[in-house]
């Protein structure tokens, strides 16, 4: 069974961090870009961040550059999302979905999709 699992979702402050973790089983992420996309209650699901299979390039939201980093360890078959500085705004279900080799800005565009982890900042 093909899957994606997010986890590393919660509360945290404004200002504070948090590393979400995207682990695939049932394939491997090899040969897969990995893209991470959230949802805010009553909005679109937007793209956040995405790294690519080919030559691990990243990609960035205006509104999280500089805050959050994308990472991925292809021995472990995860990809990880750190968020620092973390604002009132970020609060949203996060998904990673996976796409052949390159980054897509397109929802649409991705074959597999994990379950989503809340994350929420407040104080």
């Amino acid at each position: 069974q093909l899957q994606l699992v997010e986890s590393g979702g919660g509360l945290v402050q404004p200002g504070g961090s948090l590393r979400l973790s995207c682990a695939a089983s049932g394939f491997t992420l090899d040969y897969y870009a990995i893209g991470w996309f959230r949802q805010a209650p009553g909005k679109e699901r937007e793209g956040v961040s995405c790294i690519s299979s080919s030559d691990g390039s990243t990609y960035y939201a205006d509104s999280v550059k500089g805050r959050f980093t994308i990472s991925r360890d292809n021995a472990k078959n995860t990809v990880y999302l750190q968020m620092n500085s973390l604002k009132p705004e970020d609060t949203a279900v996060y998904y990673c979905a996976a796409v052949d080799y390159y980054c897509s800005g397109s929802p649409t565009e991705y074959d597999y999709w994990g379950q989503g982890t809340q994350v929420t900042v407040s104080s």
